[in-house]
């Protein structure tokens, strides 16, 4: 039975390159991870350089991506690539996700002062129905694999709610 409301049609398309179901390690509990493709920062020393070409990724609907990732049981997390690349595709599915109660993490390599210093609206939208963002760009130097949630030391969490 389909968790859609009655008469929605959400055919916006994001570029996805993988969908993990039940990760402990990309946010706090139980997760399901989107794995989105494109990304500008492209850091040195990168775990998914895959992820910088927006190519690799699969075309998939808000609504397939709703239904593919609705668990009562478990959040969300928003990584890549860059999510923020796909700010206006992402942002539905967002808030859907949020409004049925799921908690939202999302990686970054942009700065918190660098998306509001862009002042996207699609990004500060998006932004706006996350829990958490895990910010800064991955350093090679600044690697340290003790931290949990992180690659590299200058990558801040910020607890948005």
């Amino acid at each position: 039975m389909s968790r859609l409301p009655v008469g929605h049609l959400d055919t916006e398309t994001c570029k996805v390159l993988d969908i993990v179901h039940d990760s402990v390690v990309d946010g706090e509990g139980l997760r399901t991870v989107i794995f989105f493709a494109g990304c500008p920062h492209r850091c040195d020393g990168c775990h998914n350089p895959y992820s910088w070409n927006m190519d690799n990724g699969s075309d998939m609907t808000v609504d397939e991506l709703f239904e593919e990732t609705f668990n009562p049981l478990t959040n969300i997390t928003f990584s890549g690539g860059e999510p923020f690349a796909q700010a206006r595709q992402i942002k539905p599915l967002a808030k859907r996700l949020k409004a049925s109660g799921r908690h939202i993490w999302i990686y970054s390599g942009y700065t918190l002062e660098q998306l509001r210093e862009r002042n996207d609206p699609d990004e500060i939208e998006l932004l706006a129905s996350c829990d958490v963002l895990v910010d800064g760009p991955f350093i090679l130097s600044e690697r340290d694999l003790t931290l949990s949630f992180r690659g590299s030391r200058n990558q801040r969490i910020h607890f948005l709610t």
